[in-house]
């Protein structure tokens, strides 16, 4: 026990110093992690077991989690062209070219080398989403496309796993397998949609008339452990069954609850998870291979960002692609446990397994960097468009104007009535597309991320009359409106919103927060109207 506790106090101690001195390189925290695992282990020789990598597996669990309640199952069909075409084509073009390079470039057996290949073809879910729902790019077209291609991955690690069978196991039967995965995928499928649409409304009432918070956190950890260990259970990852838990209560009224209390146990575990990540690092493989393992990292980033591209670039903007490329060029955690398995089954020795490690974790180190600097990589293929707003846009220019996020349908309407009105305004939108209409109108309509403080002073929020919120995404409207509060301009913000349930959320913000239920505002409208109607039709009579 002592042991242990000494254990979590070095650990703990080395993530707080090295992620304050990171911060203030503005160096991601997951970096922090990833170095305090690799420290402890090479230094301290403390080593990563099943158990704690098995706990820290909930990390990304509980990201997925958090993903998919923002999901509902239409909203997953409405994206199968992302996760099925792309994600599809991302897994099998990149595994079946990295297959071709290991086994020419290393000498592998065939199937080892496909294996590995497919391996390497996946990217990490649990840094890309996490920087993408930090930044809230993930409702933006590029981080619509990679989070796609990130659920095929997920499904994808089913077949690999299941390759990895056949190929270790003399005895086992191809069919039997398939038929095995097959059945369990339609059972796991309609018992967890069975508890969303009966079960799961019916206990979360039960739970909130006890007015116990710490009862409500504990169903909620419950339900996710539960949907976790029963996908394990028929073969799938935890990740995957946490994911299908999310997407059923993204039905119930008690997602965004759910969400906010749930926030702290998947970044901790997260936190724990690249830990581990860091530990996996042998310094005595890896220098004695360096040349090899940067080659090999080299090598992987640029082919699968290439395969992406290219499949991309057939329908999108060269600069959505290039983004949706670098977000997930990198090589994933589950390749990790891939290695390790084929390592126990005998399909790959343990110095080569060693540095298909180290150049999955090196690959994972860089890609906060890469993402950080997404914008600026994706001018190399093609410049932003509406370069010259910038220069337009200069806080001594604004004062007493409203600014308007959000230049969809509901923006543009407002646009029309501020400029009937003869109101000096300014919008800001993250859609390029939108963006180019808005300018193509003479519109005053600029592009910029709402999310970032230097958007917020070129818009002069501090001198502003108003701000009113139309983005149509609850999850980047909750983001903006904390964005403007921690800003510090008390300025009236309305806000556009879906239902009674958003009151809470947005009233502990402050009374310079209105909040505008859309359903309230229609019911009326076509009162009024009726009753109009009714009038001139007694005026008839």
């Amino acid at each position: 026990m002592e042991q242990i506790l000494e254990g979590f106090l070095l650990v703990a101690a080395i993530s707080v110093a090295l992620n304050v001195i990171f911060k203030k390189f503005q160096i991601p925290t997951i970096i922090g992690y990833i170095v305090t695992g690799t420290l402890i282990s090479e230094f301290f020789n403390l080593k990563s077991n099943d158990e704690i990598s098995h706990i820290a597996e909930f990390g990304i669990a509980f990201l997925m989690f958090t993903i998919g309640l923002e999901f509902s199952f239409k909203h997953l069909m409405s994206m199968k062209k992302e996760v099925f075409l792309n994600g599809g084509l991302q897994v099998c073009l990149s595994g079946f070219v990295m297959g071709v390079m290991l086994y020419y470039a290393l000498h592998l057996k065939d199937e080892t080398a496909l294996i590995a290949g497919l391996a390497f073809a996946l990217s990490s879910t649990a840094i890309v989403l996490k920087t993408l729902n930090d930044n809230g790019d993930v409702s933006k077209i590029y981080g619509r496309k990679a989070l796609g291609i990130l659920l095929f991955q997920d499904i994808a690690v089913i077949p690999i796993l299941l390759m990895i069978d056949m190929f270790s196991s003399q005895d086992a039967s191809i069919n039997e397998l398939l038929l095995k995965t097959f059945t369990s995928a339609v059972i796991l499928i309609v018992v967890l949609f069975l508890l969303g649409k009966y079960v799961i409304n019916w206990i979360f009432y039960k739970v909130v008339q006890t007015n116990s918070q710490e009862v409500f956190i504990a169903t909620i950890l419950f339900l996710v452990v539960g949907a976790s260990t029963l996908a394990h259970f028929f073969g799938f990852s935890y990740s995957l069954g946490a994911f299908l838990a999310g997407m059923m209560m993204a039905e119930t009224q008690y997602k965004h609850q759910i969400e906010v209390d749930l926030i702290p146990f998947r970044d901790l575990l997260l936190g724990l998870f690249f830990i581990t990540v860091g530990m996996q690092i042998n310094f005595v493989v890896v220098l004695s291979n360096i040349w090899l393992v940067l080659g090999l990292v080299f090598s992987i980033m640029v082919v699968k960002a290439i395969v992406v591209f290219a499949v991309l670039n057939i329908y999108l903007k060269r600069r959505v692609a290039a983004k949706t490329a670098l977000s997930v060029c990198q090589i994933g955690e589950f390749a990790l446990a891939v290695f390790g398995l084929m390592t126990t089954r005998n399909l790959l020795d343990v110095q080569t397994a060693q540095i298909f490690i180290a150049a999955s974790v090196i690959s994972m180190f860089a890609t906060p960097f890469i993402l950080k600097k997404l914008d600026v990589l994706a001018d190399l293929v093609e410049r932003e468009v509406v370069v010259e707003s910038n220069e337009t846009l200069k806080p001594q220019k604004l004062k007493n104007h409203i600014v308007v996020f959000g230049y969809d349908r509901l923006g543009q309407e407002v646009v029309l009535r501020l400029k009937e009105t003869k109101l000096l305004y300014i919008v800001l939108d993250n859609d390029i597309s939108l963006v180019e209409l808005g300018r193509s109108r003479g519109e005053n309509v600029f592009l910029g991320n709402v999310l970032q403080s230097d958007t917020l002073e070129n818009a002069c929020l501090n001198d502003a009359a108003a701000v009113i919120i139309t983005v149509s995404n609850e999850q980047r409207v909750e983001l903006i409106a904390q964005k403007i509060k921690d800003y510090g301009a008390n300025i009236q913000t309305i806000i556009k919103a879906n239902g009674e349930g958003n009151k809470d959320i947005f009233g502990e913000l402050g009374a310079n927060f209105h909040l505008i239920i859309e359903e309230r505002v229609m019911a009326k409208t076509l009162v009024h109207e009726a009753l109009q109607c009714k009038i001139d039709h007694d005026v008839r009579a």
